[in-house]
């Protein structure tokens, strides 16, 4: 690869963190979280759910799945289901006259040829290159000629289901899981969550979000997924590993039929700070946040897919 399409890769990469981090931004100044949707209520259409493509019934991930609840809402779409262009048309549908799309991102990596070659003379490993790329989305309103079936792609759980399979898996996780005191906390030294009596709660589902933002950070030790938990209190990696466990607790909570709250407004000034510093951050949170909701839901007795489409944008 020329040293010329290295940098306008990086550039487009640079390019689309800051369009999508000012968006956050823009969002967390307005008092509106992202990741905290206000479904249920009269202004809302669409059940609440993790957003699917309607072809392949797999969920999108990380920073599109933000994106595409912000979507829904703005727009009054009436449900979570989205397609390609392409993949419309291979349905026998067609995208109706006048409608916008919304933009969702691909990140992978590659090995260019010549780093092979490279490689392969000094007898190194070969370095993969990152790349970010804009792909186009429209939600099943925006199309017409769907089939039935494949237009109804929600997954989800009956009313009287959610708080007992909420309860498996937190069970089901394994973690050293302990009821009691006044505060809600992981201990990283000790390796356990701690999480007060659900009496505690004004209303109990609140005990279920709270429970599962403390079982993200249990997630990120290094017996598991191996995040930084290193940073004190004020600290700007303290701040990102509460962003990542905030949007963590809200994909299970979501993918569960729990409608997600904030469970630490107070630190939306440290997002802020972070978020304006590096506009990577929210990008490489919210993929973070997907890996941990994936490693949680998949203690699941019966798991709930919310695998990614390999669309998610890290690094």
């Amino acid at each position: 690869m020329s040293r010329h399409r290295r940098t306008r890769t990086g550039d487009n990469r640079a390019s689309l963190h800051i369009e999508i981090t000012n968006k956050i931004i823009a969002e967390l100044e307005a008092g509106c979280i992202p990741w905290v949707q206000p479904w249920g209520t009269a202004a809302v259409k669409a059940p609440l759910s993790m957003p699917r493509n309607a072809s392949t019934r797999r969920a999108y991930s990380g920073i599109n799945v933000l994106t595409l609840w912000g979507a829904v809402i703005d727009r009054g779409f009436s449900g979570q289901s989205w397609l390609t262009f392409r993949q419309v048309l291979g349905l026998g549908g067609h995208v109706k006259r006048g409608e916008r799309g919304t933009t969702v991102v691909f990140a992978d990596r590659f090995v260019p040829e010549d780093e092979r070659r490279r490689a392969a003379e000094v007898g190194e490993e070969a370095r993969a290159i990152p790349f970010l790329k804009r792909f186009t989305v429209f939600n099943i309103d925006q199309c017409a000629g769907i089939p039935d079936d494949i237009a109804d792609s929600t997954v989800r759980l009956s009313p009287d289901q959610i708080a007992p399979q909420a309860e498996a898996l937190i069970a089901a996780t394994g973690a050293d899981f302990r009821i009691g005191g006044a505060l809600a906390y992981y201990n990283m030294t000790s390796d356990f969550v701690q999480v007060p009596p659900p009496m505690a709660y004004f209303e109990p589902i609140n005990w279920h979000r709270t429970a599962f933002h403390e079982l993200a950070h249990w997630s990120g030790a290094a017996p598991r997924l191996g995040r930084d938990l290193s940073g004190p209190k004020g600290s700007k990696a303290y701040a990102r590993e509460e962003l990542i466990a905030e949007i963590a607790g809200a994909f299970v909570c979501a993918s569960l039929g729990i409608v997600p709250t904030v469970r630490h407004a107070d630190y939306i000034g440290s997002w802020l700070e972070v978020l304006r510093e590096d506009s990577r951050v929210v990008v490489q949170a919210a993929s973070a946040a997907s890996k941990a909701a994936d490693f949680l839901l998949a203690f699941l007795p019966h798991k709930i897919a919310v695998d990614g489409e390999g669309n998610e944008a890290a690094g």
